[in-house]
């Protein structure tokens, strides 16, 4: 059985090296963290081992394009509470610094992914970081579904247990195996093959799944309509089994990148050979309003558009649609909201309270949802 870092005591803890996994993995631009969603949520997990008189030591990863290092995520952390930084790893003067640390001392490392062992998996590269710490906690959520070393081999050498928010996730996101009824599952964006998967499940689970972003345009030209330039997954997902599937709820107007730049809303069976489908319509919002408005829990993965070509506008309504039923039926609706695109739209409108639970996780939501576990999950429960 897992168990959580706040089954420990002061006297568990106190003096203890306590090795931190955390995702601090955010948009970056000018050398500044440009969405702090991720950072303020692992504060929680931070500020107990810190009340507990442990010695913290982060390790975490970065991977977006903007930036390959954590020191802006290092600096605005520094700002909440001490932190000390590490660029290198297992040489004198990272040992050094390890050496000096003192109760309630937070020492951050470097980007992970520095380090080739870490994609590899590499037992030894895991070895050496365990030998950094008494104790490994992983507040990770949103990387248990990757089997990288930090993930899932070094809980192998060292006492492990789940994080604060690790713990939140899990018991937020478990509520979506026996949802309050009506369910309804909204999937947007691509990652075609991990959404799909999702698709077929929660057929069985939900009283509709609808289906938008670019995993629509598949179910369209299935249908035998025109998509025009729009994407579309390369490989066979198997759309025929569900096409017809009464559950299934496809977009009923789209929003039509034209050659010229203009955007209009058509039919999707009115698409021309050189447009793409860049979002939804309103009429398909309305239609969303309605049957979000009857349901009791709502689950929402992926933006409705092309949200990183500036076509936003839908997923943020759509945002506004469930904070507000949320609020208005308080307990008696569960939202569940995930992915970073989807949570950008909620950021935008200054939403983050308004929902059930909002989770870290995008593709490990995904696979949590499907799989109803996580390697970095089942690391953590041996």
């Amino acid at each position: 059985m897992l168990k959580y870092i706040d089954e420990l005591s002061t006297k568990d803890l106190k003096g203890k090296k306590v090795l931190l996994r955390l995702d601090l993995n955010a948009p970056v631009g000018e050398g500044k963290v440009l969405d702090t969603f991720k950072l303020d949520r692992v504060i929680e997990t931070v500020d107990f081992l810190r009340e507990k008189e442990a010695q913290i030591i982060i390790i975490s990863h970065c991977a977006g394009k903007e930036s390959e290092t954590l020191v802006p995520m290092w600096r605005y952390l520094n700002g909440l509470f001490p932190v000390e930084f590490s660029k290198t790893f297992f040489v004198a003067g990272a040992i050094a610094k390890l050496l000096n640390m003192k109760d309630k001392g937070v020492l951050m490392f470097e980007n992970l992914r520095i380090n080739p062992g870490e994609k590899e998996n590499d037992r030894e590269f895991a070895k050496k970081l365990s030998q950094m710490a008494d104790i490994y906690v992983n507040d990770a959520f949103a990387e248990c579904h990757r089997r990288y070393a930090s993930i899932v081999s070094v809980p192998k050498f060292l006492p492990h247990f789940g994080g604060l928010l690790l713990r939140q996730e899990i018991e937020h996101l478990s509520k979506v195996f026996n949802p309050k009824h009506p369910f309804v599952f909204i999937l947007g964006g691509a990652k075609f093959d991990t959404k799909f998967p999702l698709i077929k499940k929660y057929l069985e689970k939900a009283d509709l799944v609808f289906v938008a972003g670019a995993i629509a345009n598949d179910f369209f030209k299935e249908k035998g309509f025109e998509i025009g330039v729009s994407l579309l997954s390369e490989t066979d997902l198997g759309i025929k089994d569900v096409l017809n599937n009464p559950k299934i709820v496809l977009p009923i107007d789209v929003t039509v990148r034209k050659p010229d730049g203009t955007s209009e809303y058509k039919t999707p069976d009115a698409v021309l050979p050189d447009e793409y489908i860049a979002d939804i319509g309103p009429k398909t919002l309305d239609q969303l309003k309605e049957l979000i408005f009857k349901s009791k829990t709502v689950v929402w993965n992926g933006p409705l558009g092309k949200y990183k070509k500036g076509f936003r506008d839908m997923s943020e309504k759509l945002a506004e649609i469930i904070a507000n039923k949320t609020s208005e039926a308080g307990a008696m609706t569960v939202s569940i909201i995930g992915g970073g695109d989807t949570i950008a739209s909620i950021n935008m409108k200054k939403l983050n309270h308004k929902f059930s639970f909002i989770s870290t996780g995008g593709g490990a939501m995904l696979d949590y949802l499907v799989n109803e576990t996580l390697p970095g999950l089942g690391a953590l429960d041996k």
